[in-house]
């Protein structure tokens, strides 16, 4: 379990971050078009999973436009939105605000992804929504990088997270 604040009051999440170094746990999630998404689906890739309570909060969707701008020029990785909007809702946003080079997925239909990634908020007013983290895994699915930001209405550290996507890219 860790603890992140939110808006300076303490909350905890279901775990931790996997380990750097460490295998990054399979999922599935739903895709705009409903259908579902492993972590076997971008292998090969390098990726940057951007874990956001909601898209439809001023940082989530703050923190999604920065990456979507960030990578435009890197067809070659991946980034990853999960949140646990609707599908319906991720696409709307992402159409609204010219978000086109990352991927939303939904956590809708389980919440195994959070609990697995050690970010499932526990207790507070989120309870039942991820905590604010990046992870960047490698073509293997190893685990490179990892931050959950401590305090949820922060953005995560952009500069760290694309230095480690784009070491090798």
């Amino acid at each position: 379990m860790a603890d992140i604040t939110l808006k300076g009051k303490t909350t905890h999440t279901s775990g931790n971050l996997p380990s750097k170094g460490s295998q990054a746990p399979d999922f599935k999630l739903t895709s705009g078009d409903l259908s579902d998404r492993s972590l076997s689906d971008y292998k090969g890739k390098r990726k940057l999973i951007s874990i956001v309570p909601s898209l439809d909060t001023p940082t989530c969707s703050l923190s999604t436009k920065k990456f979507n701008e960030k990578i435009k020029e890197h067809p070659e990785v991946i980034v990853l939105v999960v949140s646990a909007d609707l599908p319906f809702a991720q696409k709307r946003m992402c159409a609204a605000e010219g978000v086109e080079n990352v991927i939303p997925l939904s956590m809708m239909r389980s919440k195994d992804f959070a609990k697995s990634y050690g970010v499932l908020i526990e207790n507070g007013p989120l309870a039942g929504v991820c905590a604010r983290a990046v992870i960047v895994i490698d073509e293997n699915n190893k685990v490179m990088y990892t931050q959950l930001v401590p305090e949820i209405t922060q953005e995560p550290d952009y500069d760290s997270a694309l230095k480690h996507l784009l070491a090798s890219s």
